[in-house]
């Protein structure tokens, strides 16, 4: 094999794979990356088991081969190089030969035959949003995710697709993020539960172009994104996701409309007074043109007013601070609606065709108060 390409374009092609090479694994052919050069294009792959990754650069393929390199000891080859043309070869002797200049590395290569493929996907149905609406839905709910194991459903999120609307959910525990997206055609009902992890590092991938759409297919076990030369291919949680419909209503008894800058930079402030790893609550007093911020800690103590348009109910109620920080940083509206109906049930911050709604338990503050 002997193929010549730019630094730039290997060193794109590299870290866009490198997301789906394990960092532990008992198989050292999935620490590899796999070099195609079996065709007239070069196609570059890693392949965790869970997830896949392919991408298409450009270059030259002077002659046809196929090959395995370490991962990390590539990768950190690559990205050290002088930026210029970097050709990589085989010799008889299963070691590839790197040169880019002066430079010149040799280092063991393993046969391409042994790597564990990408598995072929037939295409049942797909949908396209562009890549500004994926990532942006990613941002929007990824941070709602469980970060452990102890439920598998809690570290993936929910797309629902009926007729023209995507519906993308997560949850963890103690709250609900949901964001719905309208897409251009209708298409029939499917509901998959995507890794978390997947859609964290489809998200580093992607540009985030208004007019580069994303197609995503789906099977019984994988989901596909496929977009600008790469493709990704993820396994899917298997099992049925939390019945959300019965935890959102409708009703309540206090309702509050408030410049959502001005509230979010209040919390920020508030925090400023807890460790890391300390579980303090921001108590919020609901008054009739005023919600009064108040957090006490070691440190010391803060409150703060901030005036709103309330309809309802007076009330008094305790937050994770994070809780409502995390929401309120990914919503772009410039004033928010907070709904409540009482002190021990959730808040439900949402606009009003409801394309998010960001559910929130409350915490217990009597110790505080």
């Amino acid at each position: 094999m002997k193929i010549i390409c730019s630094k730039s374009n290997l060193v794109r092609g590299v870290s866009i794979v490198s997301k789906a090479v394990p960092s532990k694994t008992t198989m050292p052919i999935l620490e590899c990356i796999l070099i195609d050069a079996s065709a007239d294009i070069i196609k570059l792959t890693a392949n965790d088991m869970e997830l896949g990754i392919e991408t298409q650069i450009e270059g030259e393929v002077e002659e046809r081969g196929i090959i395995a390199l370490n991962a990390r000891i590539f990768s950190e080859i690559v990205r050290k190089l002088p930026d210029n043309d970097v050709t990589i070869k085989t010799d008889e002797s299963s070691q590839a030969i790197i040169t880019c200049e002066k430079a010149k590395f040799n280092i063991a290569a393993q046969s391409g035959e042994d790597f564990s493929y990408l598995p072929v996907i037939e295409k049942e149905s797909y949908i396209t949003v562009s890549e500004f609406t994926l990532k942006e839905v990613i941002r929007q709910t990824i941070f709602s995710i469980a970060d452990n194991d102890t439920n598998k459903m809690m570290t993936g999120e929910l797309f629902e697709i009926d007729d023209n609307i995507l519906k993308v959910v997560s949850l963890d525990g103690h709250r609900i993020s949901i964001r719905k997206i309208e897409l251009k055609d209708n298409y029939s009902p499917r509901k998959v539960i995507v890794p978390g992890k997947t859609l964290q590092e489809i998200s580093k991938i992607i540009g985030g172009e208004a007019d580069v759409n994303v197609d995503i297919s789906f099977t019984k076990n994988h989901i596909v994104f496929e977009f600008d030369k790469t493709v990704v291919v993820s396994r899917l949680i298997e099992g049925n996701y939390f019945k959300i419909n019965q935890m959102l209503s409708s009703d309540y008894e206090t309702k509050v409309k408030i410049h959502k800058k001005e509230l979010l930079d209040c919390i920020d402030r508030a925090t400023l007074l807890i460790k890391e790893g300390e579980k303090k609550p921001i108590i919020i007093d609901i008054r009739d043109e005023s919600m009064e911020l108040k957090i006490k800690s070691q440190i010391g103590s803060m409150d703060e007013e901030i005036l709103i348009t309330k309809e309802g109910k007076d009330l008094l109620i305790g937050f994770n601070p994070k809780f409502l920080i995390d929401a309120l940083r990914v919503i772009d509206d410039e004033e928010v609606d907070l709904y409540f109906m009482n002190a021990k049930a959730p808040c439900f911050i949402k606009n009003e065709n409801e394309s998010y709604i960001y559910l929130i338990l409350p915490v217990n503050f009597n110790a505080v108060a």
